[in-house]
């Protein structure tokens, strides 16, 4: 599946994420309510893939909240370290190339969801497709839009 991701224009997200919905992607996240995204700068402020999870899964007990939980892995040691840990539903592969992210999927064999994003253009997607990930973010759905070029002229 094809999402988009949260890159879009100040005070146009909704427009934009419909846009995507209407041509046949799906919404990564609306906003930060409606799933936790650890991202790297979470992972290295926590100390590390372990307490960034155990952090994420503290914080939705305490609060009483039921939010799927997506961790960013960087490399193959992250990648490890999250399918060790585990109670994650999701695993973001960031930056991986396609040969990687090949490898990444024989890893994680069906454990969990798995996610490519990063630097993914319409270009090469379809390498990273053909890995056999569940999803593949695609910024440029949102951030790279080409407008419609449109004009009106008035007749007598």
């Amino acid at each position: 599946k094809v999402l988009d991701t949260r890159k879009t224009t100040p005070g146009m997200r909704m427009l934009e994420k419909q846009a995507v919905k209407i041509g046949g992607g799906e919404n990564h996240r609306i906003g930060l309510f409606d799933m936790i995204l650890l991202k790297d700068n979470h992972v290295d402020f926590a100390g590390g893939i372990e307490n960034a999870i155990r952090g994420a899964q503290k914080y939705l007990k305490e609060k009483n909240k039921q939010l799927n939980i997506e961790i960013e892995v960087r490399n193959f040691d992250e990648l490890n370290q999250a399918l060790a840990v585990g109670g994650v539903d999701r695993i973001m592969l960031d930056n991986f190339t396609p040969e990687q992210t090949c490898e990444a999927v024989k890893i994680v064999d069906g454990r969990v969801e798995l996610e490519s994003s990063g630097g993914i253009t319409f270009e090469t997607i379809r390498q990273y497709a053909e890995c056999g990930v569940d999803y593949i973010s695609v910024g440029a759905l949102t951030h790279s839009v080409k407008s419609l070029d449109m004009s009106l002229k008035a007749i007598e």
